[in-house]
Order: C-alpha cells, then structure tokens, then sequence
C-alpha cells in the first residue's frame, strides 16, 4: 500500500454514512449535556486525525502490514466491524440509552485502534487511544 489507502477512504465512507444520514433527518437528534471543552476537543483532534491517518499513510510513521495474509485480516475484521456499526445503527436508529451510545463509540474506536496495529501506524494507535478514550466518555456523560 501506498500514501493513499483506497480501504481505509471505503471504510470512514462506511461508517460516515449513517451519521450523515442522521444529522440530515433528525437536525436536533444529539444533544450534548457534558459540557467539558477539553474532553470535546481532544475528540475532535482525535477523530479527525483518525479520519486523516486512515486515509493517508505517512512516509516514516507506519510500517504497512507486518504478517502474511494482513490485507485479508484488515478487511475481514473492518467489514465485519462496519457491518457490525450500520447494524446497531439500525437496531438503535430510534433509542436512546447505553447500547447505542457505547456501541456506537467503541465500534468505530476499535476500528481505528485495530487499523493501527495491523498497519503499525504509531500516530494512528496514539490518535485511535486519544479518541476512543475521549468519544466513549464523551458518549456515556451525556446518557
């Protein structure tokens, strides 16, 4: 693999496309209650640096895959991790409560933090760890 990873470009696509479909249908759907600005930037910076790291490999930063056979695991895992997320978002479309909000914040952690180490792309493992850390207490707060 080269700079551009085409696999990881299809898998934030994949994981974007409910939450865009949600922000459009239900404009007031997500209300945030715990209100700690550190908390909330460290997400964002997290996130965003996921979204960047899984798309674009860094020359230096990453080894690329390590055993044979990572390509098959890499995608096996994320489109069995994808697939996992669209679904709860289904099952949770009209919940509230702890199974969407944990869910739907560990899932996409542990694609990000299951991407970096099958890569061993370090900035990637260090911004999955700030984010998942971040978004997961973030989601729980505001049960």
């Amino acid at each position: 693999m080269g700079w551009f990873n085409y696999y990881g470009l299809c898998i934030i696509a994949i994981i974007m496309i409910p939450n865009v479909i949600f922000a459009v249908v239900k404009k007031d759907g997500f209300t945030n209650n715990y209100k700690n600005k550190a908390v909330e930037v460290l997400e964002q910076i997290g996130r965003y640096a996921c979204f960047v790291l899984m798309i674009f490999n860094i020359p230096y930063t990453y080894l690329g895959f390590w055993f044979d056979y990572a390509l098959a695991v890499y995608l096996s895992v994320n489109g069995a991790l994808c697939f996992i997320y669209v679904l709860f978002w289904i099952i949770c479309w009209n919940k509230n409560g702890k199974l969407k909000a944990l869910s739907l914040s560990i899932i996409p952690t542990v694609i990000f933090l299951f991407s970096g180490v099958i890569l061993a792309d370090i900035p990637l493992i260090a911004f999955a760890i700030l984010f998942g850390v971040n978004h997961i207490l973030l989601s729980y707060k505001n049960l």
